[in-house]
């Protein structure tokens, strides 16, 4: 074996275990919360010792913030991987339905709405607020596009329907749906998409 082998298998290992690292982290975060969440949970999720676990992530806000951005890049991604051929509400709809089943699946929400220290803490890193301003732009643009079609109230300022469209994303009614009417994932983004674009009447 090369020198130049080893250190690949080398770093293809570290960052195989970055990414179950972060998968714990979410997994953790939607359990337990930032504020409860400890580096102990962790390490004990992924099955390595803390010092091993800070040979990747040096604090507990570089974790979350490293999850976070991970997350963002997966949303820019599903953007990008639109059908050219879509309308924007339907692009948008495309999105929403693919954030919903990334939280009945155990991820996080695109905002971390739930915690000021999270925000604060994530407002200070640069690469995470990167991402939100290239992902706020690019669905900016598909709200006013949708308003411009007809299919989007144009009476509404579009950041109101811009915001609110990501309070779906991170809306409690999906919890409780699963847990409490034992609906189906299906079921829940279907209802939560009806609502999202056709209102309760």
């Amino acid at each position: 074996m090369s020198i130049l082998s080893k250190f690949s298998f080398k770093d293809q290992a570290f960052k195989l275990r970055e990414n179950a690292i972060l998968d714990a982290a979410t997994a953790v975060l939607g359990s337990k919360g930032y504020d409860l969440m400890t580096m102990d949970d962790v390490a004990g999720a992924v099955g390595i010792s803390k010092p091993s676990l800070y040979k990747h992530f040096k604090s507990k806000e570089e974790l979350v913030g490293e999850a976070m951005i991970r997350l963002l890049d997966e949303a820019i991604e599903q953007v990008a991987g639109l059908d050219p051929a879509f309308s924007a509400v339907e692009k948008l709809s495309a999105l929403l339905e693919w954030a919903l089943r990334v939280r009945l699946q155990g991820g996080l929400p695109f905002l971390p709405s739930t915690s000021p220290h999270v925000r604060d803490m994530l407002m200070r890193n640069v690469k995470y607020m990167l991402r939100v301003v290239k992902l706020n732009r690019q669905l900016e643009a598909l709200v006013k596009q949708g308003q411009k079609d007809g299919r989007l109230n144009k009476a509404l300022p579009s950041d109101a329907i811009l915001f609110s469209y990501y309070a779906r994303t991170c809306d409690p009614a999906v919890e409780y749906l699963k847990k409490f009417s034992k609906m189906a994932d299906d079921d829940i983004v279907q209802h939560m998409l009806t609502i999202t674009f056709s209102g309760l009447r």
